[in-house]
């Protein structure tokens, strides 16, 4: 049985969204992945039955700020792997989105307004150019996963230790130079990952990490104290350096 809420074309090779598309205001799924989409346009708003929107694996080097008036959007929302240099402030109007995938693109920095994103479960941003985050990343309160793999981050916002829900966290390949600070405390992160950095010391507070289930340390210059490896292991947690 088809759905015919939903819009698939795939790898179709369009260059641009066929103009009757925008018509279709009863959509809740439209996936426009690897189609060769260089722009999108403004008429996107009209589609604000939208639940799902797939945009990833395309040439897009900007997505207009008419995006943000797809309010309904609440599943899933893919960017990656485009050519976006920057996000639109108006993203921050998606407040019921769970899923949102910005990674593989060319993003200085993260709009302010991400914060008020507050139903994010999971949020992709690997392989970008971020050399911080804001202070309103604390905000997503709701957040289980955050991948930011392959930027240039030395530090997380002190908010950060708001992330109470945070179950896995991946900074691999970043610029790190030690474990920080914001993340002590923090009682559901389960697997907290630094391969890659320039991490030269450790912290006694990793011990006190009550959910900590993997911490992994490969390809740093420190190797933990015995007296520290000794007390994560002896919780069950399992290191790797």
């Amino acid at each position: 049985m088809t759905d015919d809420t939903t819009l698939n074309l795939w790898r179709q090779s369009l260059g641009e969204v066929p103009a009757d598309v925008w018509d279709r205001t009863d959509l809740t799924v439209l996936i426009l992945a690897e189609t060769g989409l260089v722009q999108l346009p403004s008429s996107v708003r009209r589609l604000n039955s939208l639940r799902t929107l797939d945009l990833g694996h395309n040439r897009l080097a900007e997505v207009p700020a008419e995006l943000g008036d797809l309010t309904g959007l609440r599943d899933f929302l893919y960017l990656h792997d485009n050519a976006l240099t920057a996000l639109p402030d108006a993203l921050g109007r998606l407040t019921v989105l769970r899923y949102l995938n910005i990674g593989e693109n060319r993003i200085a920095e993260l709009p302010h307004s991400i914060g008020e994103m507050t139903e994010l479960v999971e949020l992709r941003a690997q392989h970008n150019r971020l050399t911080a985050l804001p202070e309103t990343l604390g905000a997503l309160v709701a957040l289980r996963e955050l991948w930011l793999r392959g930027n240039q981050l030395s530090t997380l916002p002190d908010s950060a230790r708001k992330l109470t829900e945070l179950r896995e966290l991946d900074l691999r390949e970043n610029a790190f130079t030690e474990i920080p600070p914001a993340l002590a405390g923090l009682p559901r992160l389960r697997r907290l990952d630094l391969r890659g950095n320039g991490i030269t010391e450790l912290s006694d507070w990793l011990a006190e990490l009550p959910a900590l289930e993997k911490l992994d340390l490969r390809w740093n210059e420190v190797r933990p104290a015995a007296r520290l490896l000794d007390a994560l292991t002896a919780r069950g947690c399992v290191v790797l350096s």
